[in-house]
């Protein structure tokens, strides 16, 4: 088995609305003398795929209804944002002061409907200086991150020739521990889930409920790799993935609401 080879690409430019993400990565591994091969992975985070598909948001377009001006006065938060949230989710979950849990329409449980601040300037012409201040406007999370991650797959392969995964990530908190990691939200041509269900261990005993999340997996090591401030690093290169590729989908992660033990 090749050891798993994670490379931060560190010379993409910064995405813009309509940018060709699967043009950039492939420029991006030229110039980073990466010779791209079959069963390869490309790790994005999902700021850069919001981006070019133009997810961003200028809050002084949104007006925020009654419920949002509520919730806002209860989790001390811009109501034009908690209407976003209210937007982009399927219900409430919980409320408290700096933070709302939602449940996303995507399916996954979330902090803030994983609308961001962070690292997101006004999508302005290359040169032209911004009016607003960047705090004015947030990042929405891409609408279908496996669609995104599909085209962005096949695109790669219409000019590479070569067979990958794409995967795109994003930062998530959990339930019973402290802190966010590298979650996946979205992928194409590697698996979410290795049903271990029936292998042996060492000593020959077989396993009853080991299904390993790969995908997620894959997706902490390579947030490790891509920093979380100004490391500038959107994509990670990875080779020697220690399972087949395969087609998974976002929907394999999300633990069923019947399921759920923590809501």
């Amino acid at each position: 088995m090749q050891p798993l080879r994670l490379t931060p690409l560190e010379n993409i430019p910064l995405i813009r609305q309509g940018d060709n993400l699967a043009d950039i990565l492939v420029k991006s591994l030229n110039e980073s003398n990466l010779e791209l091969q079959n069963d390869d992975i490309l790790v994005l985070a999902q700021k850069i795929v919001s981006k070019s598909e133009g997810r961003i948001v200028n809050l002084a377009t949104v007006t925020p209804s009654s419920q949002a001006v509520e919730l806002a006065q209860k989790a001390d938060k811009d109501a034009r944002v908690v209407e976003l949230m209210l937007q982009e989710s399927n219900e409430v979950l919980r409320v408290r002061v700096g933070t709302i849990i939602v449940e996303h329409k995507l399916g996954f449980v979330c902090a803030n409907a994983g609308i961001d601040h962070s690292n997101v300037a006004p999508p302005l012409p290359e040169g032209e200086v911004p009016g607003v201040r960047a705090e004015e406007y947030v990042l929405l999370l891409p609408k279908d991150p496996d669609l995104s991650a599909r085209n962005i797959r096949e695109k790669i392969k219409q000019d590479t020739g070569k067979n990958v995964g794409v995967m795109i990530i994003d930062s998530h908190g959990r339930a019973w521990r402290n802190g966010t990691v590298g979650i996946c939200i979205g992928l194409s041509g590697l698996p979410a889930l290795i049903d271990e269900r029936g292998w042996k261990d060492l000593f020959g005993y077989t396993l009853k409920v080991t299904v390993v999340a790969v995908a997620d997996e894959l997706a902490a090591a390579a947030s490790l790799v891509m920093g979380q401030a100004a490391e500038g690093i959107p994509a990670v290169h990875v080779r020697g993935f220690p399972y087949p590729l395969g087609e998974g989908s976002l929907k394999e992660l999300i633990r069923p609401k019947e399921q759920d033990m923590f809501r």
